[in-house]
């Protein structure tokens, strides 16, 4: 067989697992640009020594990780939220337009959701 075939083979295998909905999403994927660069994926993924010849798989992983900033983002922002919240309360002065700013505060019990520690350094304590 030969490496022609054997792609049509496993693009033939995608489409009838999963219909055109797969097929449809990796089309797409040609034309989106991520907000994390592919350029910077790619560097993290050869430092990790992971190598891949097709595009899309770089984007997709570049997707998720996007994805996984975004998680990260918002529950650090409901985190602020809520401490905000408690301090208004105790101040019982509300403002309608509030702007948060993103603190280690409240960042880091949203990475500690995902399994990431962090500390600080003992010259800051």
């Amino acid at each position: 067989m030969n490496p022609t075939s054997d792609q049509t083979d496993s693009d033939a295998d995608v489409k009838s697992l999963a219909g055109t909905s797969i097929v449809d999403f990796l089309h797409q994927l040609e034309d989106y640009s991520p907000t994390v660069p592919d350029a910077v994926t790619s560097a993290y993924l050869n430092s990790a020594g992971f190598e891949s010849s097709d595009p899309r798989i770089v984007r997709l992983i570049s997707l998720a990780a996007q994805k996984f900033i975004c998680d990260i983002a918002n529950d650090a922002l409901q985190h602020c939220k809520v401490r905000s919240s408690n301090v208004t309360a105790s101040k019982s002065a509300k403002t309608k337009d509030r702007r948060y700013t993103l603190t280690m505060e409240d960042l880091a019990p949203a990475l500690a959701e995902f399994g990431i520690t962090v500390r600080k350094p003992p010259y800051f304590i």
